[in-house]
């Protein structure tokens, strides 16, 4: 399995029957080397409804024909403009032919930022996907939370969790989310894309070291496999 960074949140997840990106900030994410007329994937999952996490959501689902998986309230806003879409809610899963998605909580605010005036954007909410023998659990914009050793009860084998601090954990609650979370291996996300948000994703990986947490920075760009 194939993990590769685009900077902020966002993620390309290739397993060995599906290419899933989460939470799609392409064209307007400023450490993406990446844009989104050049993302080719089967799925789209999306955490919430900020501009920073389903800018181009809609155009990739429209070009390549990708399910967008979300929550009730952003799977419906896209369906009515055109994409394929399967909703999900906090709690509920589904199994696709790639494997299996959850949604989870998260504690975060949510609209669809994509008009002027935004719409509900629903629940903002974690995701959990199990293929290929593995579990992975992208975090999506979440303040810290004593329920995520529920989620790591599920057997972890890499977490993305945020660490930019002011709409997210920082790096000392982040730091506690690994003691409950306990994956086999953490990659940092939500940081550096803007000054308020700025943090070394190096210090907190040996910061994480120190308690026995395997943690690994990737810059925009960089891929690891596990």
């Amino acid at each position: 399995m194939r993990l590769t960074y685009f900077g902020h949140s966002t993620f390309l997840l290739e397993t060995s029957q599906a290419r899933i990106v989460f939470d799609p900030f392409f064209d307007d994410n400023p450490a993406s080397p990446t844009k989104a007329k050049d993302i080719a994937c089967d799925y789209l999952v999306v955490s919430h409804g900020h501009n920073d996490h389903c800018a181009d959501a809609l155009q990739i689902a429209q070009r390549t024909g990708a399910t967008v998986i979300a929550n009730y309230e952003i799977c419906e806003y896209l369906a009515q403009r055109g994409a394929k879409t399967h909703d999900l809610n906090p709690g509920g899963g589904f199994n696709f032919p790639f494997g299996r998605v959850k949604l989870t909580l998260a504690f975060h605010t949510s609209s669809i930022e994509l008009e002027k005036n935004p719409p509900y954007g629903g629940t903002a909410c974690g995701v959990l996907v199990t293929a290929d023998g593995k579990q992975i659990y992208h975090a999506g914009d979440t303040a810290l939370f004593s329920d995520m050793a529920l989620i790591g009860r599920t057997g972890l084998d890499l977490a993305m969790i945020p660490i930019g601090d002011n709409y997210t954990m920082g790096p000392d609650d982040a730091l506690l989310a690994l003691d409950y979370l306990r994956p086999k291996l953490a990659v940092p996300m939500h940081y550096n894309t803007w000054k308020k948000i700025a943090q070394d994703g190096d210090a907190f990986a040996r910061r994480a070291a120190l308690s026995n947490h395997p943690v690994r920075a990737l810059k925009p760009g960089e891929s690891l496999e596990f």
